[in-house]
This record gives structure tokens, C-alpha cells and sequence, in this order.
């Protein structure tokens, strides 16, 4: 029965609603309506959606979705301190953060990199790009074995085109059109069709090599990160002029394994910290008391052998027994001894002071729990160079000019009979009581190098020892040892990471500098002249090639001059411009 509706009303259904997936000029807009002409998909089953969630993960676009992903996890762990490489970062952010700062702990967020979440996003990426790089490979080694394509039937419809004009053999004008193209790398293939003769040529292939390279030396890259992580370590010590570190697993102040670690790795080793230097600006003013360089001199002695001079600076780690060591930082440790009221020695030791401002005013905690009559801990403030006479003391040279060092003196528990572990900067004062400074009745000890104070309440004497007592009264120069802080590092797959690293850059540049182009020469008889021939030359580019009109002119032009072969008017067409609405 014919319909007889307008358009628009056959545009609608029965309830009113326009049917929007069939307009009224559809090829079955006049189908009867008692036809079911709904789409029924068929059911994946488990089979099916781990084929679709396969096909999903391993595509280039969740591949990149990943990689940004794992960069925007990454974040975190330069927001807040890590316990691989900074633990007491740590312990002073839950001191200042008590409330965040659990919570932030059970999003691992100390542990960013060895985080659940972090390593599924690694894990997921790897696997991604594994299921991208293996298909890819395999289609391009049959890519590259099979012939160039067969020549398409109109070349004037490619959008670089020219032709030429020649009295010559067809023959010798293909097998001049071979010759010259294979010369220039392409891979050639001769073809006829109709009785017209042609090349196919093609090159190019080491783009899609490039980016295969890149890709593959992307997963071996996270493969040696992964590896490196587990069975290396990070450790620090701190080493005040005159100290040994022996590479024992107590020996470190900070020690942070890999996963697979084990103490049998390290290699046995002794360095000697023999001197710190630093060289400060003089001469400019604008920039006086700058420091302009960083230098440790280190004694290194392993078993059997004879200690070797070497030096470690800023940029310039020491690399011995396997492990990569770097200079962190250094300041000064004052060499501090307390005595009881007899004489006797209780506690001596060169204490790192903590630089507090370019001036290198400093901050340092002294505990003495046994010896005297209480337990004491005293807070001292170190300047390098006195810029007052009265208090508030400051420094006002980096170097040692005037040294002086103050000290507020606690009497009390120090909290450490019950072996409950705290850092050596910090001084818990809330169970003490202030015998010198603040608001104490004696003042702070105020002491230069080589002088002697009596402790408050008769407990005893400090002693600030002079490093050089055979120096004159005026130079201080040497009257402070200096210390310095070394961060030992130990990553075995060093070398792999830069290698893969060198293959990513390496597989990059190829991939976006070496264009993909095919290129045709076809001859045929031209109807007009007796024996004369219309040679075509054609080009067509994978992506984006700006060069590929000039390619084929190039091509053309010298192949037309070896058959003195002429161009027809207006014969070139350069590639059209691209439809902004397309």
C-alpha cells in the first residue's frame, strides 16, 4: 500500500517522536512497517571481553593515556618527602603535620614509587606497550619482505603528479627510471598493465624501524628501572674531616635496600674524608661570601690495596666498589668536650652543626647521658664569622674569622634510657629544665675556640676545642673541622639504562626526520606523436611530508634529462591544500 504522508510525517513514528536514524530519503524509508528491522548484536561471553579488553589496553591510545598517567602519579613524590631517599624528611613532616600526615601514609604517598597504585600504572604501561610493539613488529618484517604495491591505474589522481615528453624505448625508460630509484635506496618493483609499463618504488621503512626502536628500548627502559630498583640502594653518611666510612651495612647513617638486596653485595671499601674546602667569593662585591666551589679530598683504600687520593665535587660524584658517591652538602662540626667536676673526660666529639642561612649560621644538639651528676643535652648555635658583640648574635662571613659558638644548657631526662630511638638533631626539652640562657638565671655558654666554661649548678666544664692549637691567636682558619655529607648510591643497571636511553632518543629522531614516501614512473605511448612516450611520475607520502612535490620533481628532471625528454605545459600539480571544514 503506497504512503502517502508528507516527508515530514514519515519522518516521525507512531508516538510522535521524530525518528532522527531514518530521514524520509533513506533506502528504507519505505519499508512496511511490520518488519523488524532491529540490529541484534551477538553476546562476547567471557572469551569475547577479554579479547575486546586485550584489543583496548594494548592500543597506542591507552598506551599514551598511560604514560601521562604514570607522569601525573609521579607528581606526589615531589610534593611531599620519600622514605627512599629522605626518611628524615619524613619523621619531620609527621612532626610538623600530625593530622595529614597518617592519612597521607595510608595513601602511601611517603612511597610513591613502590606504591600499589603507582605499580599498577607501571605495570599496566609495560604491558600495553609490549601488546602494541609485538604486532607492530611482526607487520612490519612482513612489510618490509614484500614487494613495493603494484602501480595505481590513474596517476594524475595522486596529489603530486607530473609528466614528461620523450622520443625513446619504453624499456630503456623503465630500466632508466629502476636504475636511478634503486640508487637512491628505494626498493623497486616492475610492473605492466595494458601495455603500459612502470616502476614502483618505495623507502622510508626506517621511520617505522625508528619508532619500533623507540617503543621497544621504551619497555626495556622500565624493565632496567625495575630491575635497577630491586637490587640496588641509596645510603647516606655524614663524615666530619679525619673520619673513615667502612661500606658496612652499619656504617651508613640512612640505608634504603632494594627489594632483592642483599648485605653480600657490597663491595668492601674505606674512605677517608681528609678535606673539606670550600672557596668563597672576595673579589665581587655584589656577591661577596658566595660559595664558588665545593671540594672533598678522600683517601679510598679496598682490601689489599694501597689508599688512592680522589676527590668528590658538586656534579662530580666518585665512583669505587660499585657504587656512585656524591657530595650533598657540608657545613661545620665543632669538636665539643665535657668534663665533670674532677677533670675527667665524659664525652668529647665533633658534632655537625646544621648550616641555617648563606652564612652558614648553625645549629647543633649535645647530649650527655652519662658521667655527671644528671643527664644534659644542650642546644648550640654555631657563627662562623660574630657580626655582633651583644646578642642577637649572628654571622655575617661564611668562613672562619671569628668563630664562636653559644650554647643552652637542659638538665634532665634526655628520654633515651628506655631505647626508644631519637635523632641526633633534636632535642626533646619538654621533660628538662634550663640551667644556661633563655630564661634560665645563668646566661648561655658563649664560647671561641680552645676557651673552657663552667657548667651551671657545678656539674662540670665545655670545653670548645681548637682543631689547630698550634696556630696564632688571630687565625682561626683551620680552629673548626668541616664535615660533609655523602649520599652512596648503587644502581647496576647503569649502563642499560643508558643505552636504552640513547636507542629512545636515537629511534626518535628517525621516526620524525625520515619521511615515508612511494614513488611511480609509468610510460605510455603517446597517441599524438609516432614513437613518442608520456612518462608519469607520481608521489604519495605516509603523513605529513612538505618535501615530497620537490622529491618527485627532483626525480622526474633527472630522469627526463637522461632521455632528453621535455615537460609538458602546466604538466606539475602540486599537493592541494587541506580543507579546513574536512
Amino acid at each position: 500500500m503506497p504512503d502517502d504522508r508528507t516527508p515530514d510525517e514519515r519522518a516521525h513514528d507512531g508516538d510522535g517522536e521524530a525518528n532522527l536514524a531514518r530521514p524520509d530519503d533513506h533506502v528504507d524509508s519505505q519499508a512496511p512497517a511490520s518488519v523488524d528491522d532491529s540490529v541484534t548484536s551477538p553476546k562476547l561471553g567471557f572469551v569475547g571481553w577479554l579479547r575486546w579488553f586485550w584489543r583496548q589496553l594494548t592500543s597506542m591510545r591507552t598506551a599514551l593515556f598511560l604514560l601521562l598517567l604514570l607522569a601525573i602519579a609521579a607528581v606526589p613524590g615531589s610534593l611531599v618527602p620519600q622514605r627512599s631517599s629522605d626518611p628524615n624528611g619524613v619523621t619531620q613532616y609527621f612532626r610538623d603535620n600530625p593530622h595529614l600526615a597518617p592519612f597521607l601514609d595510608k595513601l602511601q604517598a611517603f612511597d610513591v614509587y613502590s606504591s600499589a597504585w603507582f605499580s599498577a600504572i607501571y605495570l599496566l604501561l609495560f604491558i600495553s606497550l609490549i601488546g602494541c610493539v609485538i604486532p607492530r613488529t611482526k607487520h612490519h618484517l612482513e612489510a618490509l619482505r614484500a614487494k613495493p604495491p603494484r602501480t595505481p591505474a590513474r596517476l594524475s589522481r595522486l596529489d603530486v603528479h607530473t609528466e614528461r615528453t620523450a622520443n625513446a624505448d619504453a624499456d630503456a625508460a623503465i630500466e632508466a627510471a629502476r636504475a636511478q630509484l634503486k640508487s637512491a635506496g628505494y626498493r623497486v618493483a616492475l610492473f605492466e598493465s595494458r601495455g603500459e609499463k612502470s616502476v614502483s618504488a618505495e623507502r622510508g621503512y626506517l621511520r617505522e624501524t625508528g619508532n619500533l626502536i623507540f617503543h621497544s628500548a621504551l619497555v626495556g627502559m622500565l624493565i632496567t628501572v625495575g630491575f635497577g630498583s630491586g637490587w640496588g640502594f641509596t645510603g647516606q653518611r655524614v663524615l666530619v674531616e679525619g673520619q673513615t666510612f667502612v661500606n658496612t651495612l652499619s656504617a651508613y647513617d640512612s640505608f634504603n635496600p632494594g627489594r632483592f638486596f642483599s648485605p653480600d653485595a657490597l663491595d668492601p671499601y674505606s674512605l677517608t674524608l681528609d678535606d673539606m674546602s670550600v672557596t668563597y667569593e672576595q673579589k665581587n662585591a655584589k656577591a661577596f661570601g658566595q660559595p664558588i666551589d665545593y671540594l672533598a679530598s678522600v683517601s679510598v683504600s679496598h682490601q689489599g690495596q694501597k689508599p688512592t687520593k680522589q676527590r668528590i665535587k658538586v656534579n662530580e660524584p666518585l665512583r669505587t666498589g660499585g657504587t656512585d658517591i656524591y657530595l650533598l652538602g657540608n657545613g661545620y662540626a665543632p669538636t665539643i668536650t665535657v668534663k665533670d667536676p674532677s677533670g675527667k673526660v665524659v664525652f668529647t666529639d665533633s658534632i655537625p652543626f646544621l648550616p641555617q642561612d648563606p652564612q652558614l649560621t648553625s645549629i647543633g644538639i649535645v647530649k650527655v647521658p652519662d658521667g655527671l651528676a644528671k643527664q644534659i643535652g644542650m642546644i648550640g648555635l654555631f657563627y662562623p664569622t660574630q657580626g655582633a658583640k651583644q646578642p642577637p648574635f649572628f654571622s655575617s662571613y661564611p668562613d672562619l674569622e671569628y668563630p664562636v659558638l653559644t650554647m643552652q644548657v637542659f638538665e634532665g631526662d634526655l628520654g633515651i634510657d628506655k631505647g626508644t630511638p631519637t635523632s641526633v638533631y633534636t632535642l626533646n626539652t619538654d621533660t628538662m629544665t634550663e640551667i644556661a640562657g633563655g630564661k634560665a638565671a645563668s646566661k648561655a655558654l658563649e664560647l671561641m675556640p680552645g676557651q673552657t666554661q663552667q657548667l651551671p649548678n657545678g656539674l662540670g666544664s665545655v670545653t670548645f676545642e681548637n682543631a689547630s692549637p698550634t696556630a696564632s691567636t688571630d687565625d682561626y682558619s683551620q680552629s673548626v673541622p668541616r664535615f660533609a655529607s655523602l649520599d652512596f648510591h648503587h644502581d647496576p643497571t647503569q649502563g642499560w639504562v643508558a643505552l636504552f636511553a640513547a636507542l629512545i632518543l636515537g629511534g626518535l629522531i628517525v621516526s620524525l626526520f625520515i619521511p615515508r614516501r612511494r614513488i611511480w614512473v609509468k610510460v605510455r605511448a603517446d597517441e599524438g606523436r609516432d614513437g613518442g612516450l608520456i612518462i608519469e611520475y607520481a608521489g604519495l607520502a605516509r603523513g605529513e611530508d612538505p618535501g615530497l612535490m620537490a622529491a618527485v620533481t627532483a626525480v622526474a628532471d633527472r630522469h627526463a634529462a637522461g632521455l632528453g625528454a621535455s615537460a609538458p605545459p602546466a604538466a606539475e600539480k602540486p599537493a592541494p591544500e587541506k580543507n579546513s571544514e574536512a
